[in-house]
């Protein structure tokens, strides 16, 4: 009787459950039988979707119904609160499994050389989405005391962190929000909120549906400066640029409803800043080394679709810099990685050490091919290395590996507490049944369990100590 051939995949994001759903397709489709275990370092799934989108994105988190069923039917096992590298070593992973797919995401903030970066006040954007989602592994608290604030860049992390500091905390009452984060978001005394891009208004990151949503936050106004649309690229103005498509369109025009907009003397202002390449953030010594300031240069278009500096400085007063310049992947314990990308070398999907491919050891998501493109690109990606995978399918599936008990087994034996998708389940309708409790005017779908050990012990069924 052939053996099983079992696949873990680490991480339990899109990206990681993509691969293993285009995984048990393609594997029945060839006639293989394939057992595949999703890990998980949280105690809960979906990455990204639960800890990197802002809580007032039901419709992105809406992505959260396909994921689900991909899951639902039990074939995709999943094994959380396990840290692979940790709890579990890749050299033990590949002992229990006849191939491993990384699919850890990229979590960090992406490295910037700019003097001031460690002053009290500068902040990365990946650490602030972590706080506002309840990342279990990140401080409760969150220093919010400035009234002027700077976000840098021009993408869609950037408009999520600008519109939860600017948004009024009522607003998010409706959405999954954790306690803890709304009870911070009432203290702040925030006032203006500016957004800079390096580059002009039309080569924004942004989305349109992000765009427009940033327009409807109730009681704050979007103010835009006429200067930073006199900056129009050369290629642009020549016509020498290709023509802008649907969505460029689009922004332009929400972007223009704004400047015909005329202020409301809303108590919060939201400002978008184009032309700005941030040289250094402003010490206060008197306030024990912490932000005062940021200064720029201004840019402009360098006629060959980039930009140069005018030799034109400008300096903004704000007491916190937030950073959404992009992501960076985070290293797994004994795996390969490319510092300078910040991804794990690859060639498909097929990880490389030293340029030689790693016998049964892929990668997908943003671990493989940086921290670019939406959610749904990661099918793509999935695809291709799974198609790798099942190419070596003749080469990995003739080594002895244990039966699917092995790696329960060998986790309870080294004392971690794992978790699973029926844990997950009632730590769903645990949380959803708080949102159902809450005793105010809004209504809330769910409420954010935040601590692991609570998180843990509901998934689990124990007593949660308090």
């Amino acid at each position: 009787m052939t053996r099983p051939f079992r696949v873990a995949v680490v991480g339990a994001g899109p990206a990681g459950i993509y691969a293993g759903n285009i995984l048990r397709t393609r594997a029945a489709e060839a006639g293989i039988d394939v057992r595949i275990d999703l890990f998980e370092s949280l105690p809960a799934p979906y990455g990204l979707i639960r800890y990197g989108v802002a809580p007032d994105h039901p419709r992105i988190k809406g992505i959260v119904t396909s994921l689900h069923d991909m899951l639902a039917d039990g074939a995709i096992r999943l094994i959380g609160n396990v840290e692979v590298g940790a709890d579990v070593t890749i050299d033990e992973l590949q002992s229990l499994y006849h191939a491993v797919i990384l699919a850890t995401g990229a979590q960090r903030d992406a490295v910037v050389d700019l003097p001031g970066l460690d002053l009290r006040g500068s902040f990365g954007a990946a650490d602030f989405v972590s706080w506002y989602d309840g990342h279990p592994d990140v401080p409760r608290h969150w220093p919010l005391e400035a009234t002027q604030l700077a976000v840098l860049g021009n993408g869609n992390v950037a408009l999520d962190v600008a519109r939860v500091l600017a948004k009024h905390p009522a607003d998010l009452l409706t959405t999954d929000i954790p306690d803890n984060v709304h009870a911070g978001l009432v203290a702040s005394p925030v006032e203006d909120v500016h957004v800079f891009g390096r580059r002009g208004p039309e080569d924004i990151k942004f989305t349109p549906i992000e765009l427009r949503e940033l327009g409807e936050v109730p009681g704050v106004d979007i103010v835009l400066y006429d200067e930073d649309f006199d900056r129009v690229s050369e290629e642009v103005s020549t016509g020498e640029r290709r023509a802008a498509g649907n969505q460029a369109k689009v922004m332009a025009r929400i972007l223009q409803s704004w400047r015909d907009r005329e202020p409301t003397g809303a108590p919060r202002r939201l400002h978008l800043h184009f032309w700005h390449r941030p040289v250094e953030i402003l010490a206060d010594a008197a306030q024990g080394e912490a932000v005062a300031g940021i200064r720029f240069e201004r840019t402009e278009p360098d006629g060959q679709g980039g930009i140069r500096g005018t030799g034109e400085f400008v300096d903004y007063d704000v007491q916190a810099v937030y950073r959404a310049i992009g992501y960076r992947g985070t290293p797994v314990r004994d795996v390969p990685f490319d510092e300078r990308a910040g991804v794990v070398p690859n060639d498909g999907g097929r990880v490389l050490d030293d340029g030689e491919p790693v016998p049964g050891l892929y990668a997908t998501g943003w671990i493989k091919r940086g921290p670019v493109g939406l959610i749904g690109h990661t099918k793509g990606d999935a695809g291709e290395t799974i198609e790798k995978l099942l190419e070596d399918h003749a080469l990995l599936a003739g080594a002895e590996r244990p039966d699917e008990d092995a790696i329960t087994e060998f986790l309870t034996d080294r004392g971690v507490r794992y978790t699973t998708w029926d844990g997950w389940l009632a730590l769903d309708a645990h949380e959803r049944a708080l949102g159902d409790g809450f005793a105010g005017e809004a209504t809330r779908e769910r409420i954010k369990v935040v601590p692991r050990e609570e998180q843990v012990a509901i998934s689990n069924r124990e007593v949660i100590a308090r």
